[in-house]
C-alpha cells in the first residue's frame, strides 16, 4: 500500500498546467507559394473540413501568407509550396505527399509539436506516435536502471533512481504525463479533474503489469531477466497511449483483443530496445 502515498508524492511534481501552456503558447507560420492554387492547397491542408468555426479561426490567426503587410517579426515555422523558390533546407509542402513536411517540420522543431498539433490536425498523428515512443521509452529505461542503479548515469538519467522504494510509481506518473500530452496534442481540455476517467485507468491498470514485472526482476546473469522487465514497463506505457490517443481522436478506445494483439507487439519491440540499452552499457562497461 506504499504505492498510493509515494505516487501521491511523485504527482505532486507533476503540473498539467505546464503542458496545458506549452500547447497554447502561439506558433506563427507563414506560407510561400508561387500561384493562387498553392496557397489555397497549403491553407487547406493545415485547416481541414471538420474544424469547428472557432478553431478555424484561432489556427487561421497563426497563418500569414507572403507579401501580407500585417505580420510579427519573427516566424516560428516557414512552409513552402513546390512551386515556390525556397532556400536550401527549407521545409517543402508536396501535395502527393504532405505526411512528409510533417515528420522532417517535427525532426528540426520538436518543441513546436503540442502547439502545432493542437491548432492543425495533420500535425496530430506524426506528433502523438512520438509522445508515445518516447514515454514508453523512457519506462524501459527506468525500469532498467531500478533494477541496476549503477548504470543510471550511463543512460543518461538526471534523477535518483533511489528516490522511490517502487520503480512503478515512476512508470505510472510518466504515463498520467502522456495522457497529459495526448489530451492537448488533441485539443482536448487537459488536467486531473478534466482527465479523471484517464488517470483513473492508469493507476487501476498499473496494479495488473506491476505485478508481472516484479516476477521478471533481473535474476539471469548480464542482465538477461531485465530485459522482458523494461519490455512490459515498454509495452505497458504503449499500449496505454495508443489507446488514449484513439480515445481523443474518435471517441474510443481499444477493444479487449485489439489491447492485446498491441500488447503482444510493442512487448517484442520492447525486448529489442531494452537489449540494445543493455549492449550500450556493456560496452561501456568494457571501454
Amino acid at each position: 500500500m506504499s504505492f498510493f502515498p509515494q505516487l501521491r508524492k511523485a504527482v505532486a511534481s507533476l503540473n498539467p498546467n505546464e503542458v496545458r501552456e506549452m500547447a497554447e503558447q502561439r506558433v506563427s507560420i507563414r506560407l510561400v507559394a508561387a500561384q493562387a492554387a498553392s496557397y489555397t492547397d497549403m491553407a487547406s491542408w493545415l485547416l481541414p473540413e471538420g474544424l469547428s468555426p472557432s478553431k478555424r479561426a484561432e489556427a487561421s490567426r497563426m497563418i500569414y501568407l507572403e507579401g501580407e503587410d500585417q505580420k510579427p517579426d519573427h516566424f516560428d515555422l516557414e512552409i513552402y509550396a513546390e512551386d515556390a523558390i525556397a532556400p536550401v533546407g527549407a521545409f517543402i509542402y508536396r501535395r502527393e505527399d504532405p505526411r512528409r513536411v510533417v515528420r522532417e517540420i517535427l525532426e528540426k522543431k520538436e518543441e513546436l509539436g503540442l502547439p502545432l498539433a493542437r491548432l492543425f490536425p495533420p500535425f496530430r498523428e506524426e506528433v502523438c506516435s512520438r509522445l508515445i515512443h518516447k514515454i514508453a521509452l523512457e519506462n524501459a529505461t527506468f525500469s532498467l536502471a531500478t533494477a541496476l542503479p549503477n548504470i543510471a548515469p550511463m543512460l543518461g538519467l538526471g534523477w535518483a533512481v533511489g528516490e522511490f522504494a517502487s520503480d512503478s510509481v515512476i512508470l505510472t506518473m510518466n504515463q498520467m504525463r502522456l495522457a497529459f500530452y495526448l489530451g492537448a496534442a488533441n485539443d482536448r481540455p487537459v488536467g486531473y479533474g478534466d482527465q479523471r476517467t484517464e488517470v483513473g485507468s492508469i493507476i487501476a491498470g498499473a496494479f495488473g503489469w506491476r505485478a508481472v514485472a516484479r516476477e521478471l526482476v533481473g535474476k539471469i546473469p548480464l542482465g538477461g531477466g531485465l530485459i522482458p522487465k523494461a519490455a512490459i514497463a515498454y509495452a505497458g506505457t504503449y499500449v496505454v497511449g495508443r489507446s488514449l490517443e484513439r480515445y481523443y481522436r474518435f471517441g474510443y478506445k481499444y477493444t479487449r483483443a485489439e489491447r492485446r494483439a498491441a500488447y503482444e507487439a510493442a512487448f517484442e519491440k520492447g525486448k529489442e530496445i531494452a537489449s540494445g540499452l543493455l549492449d550500450r552499457i556493456k560496452a561501456r562497461k568494457t571501454a
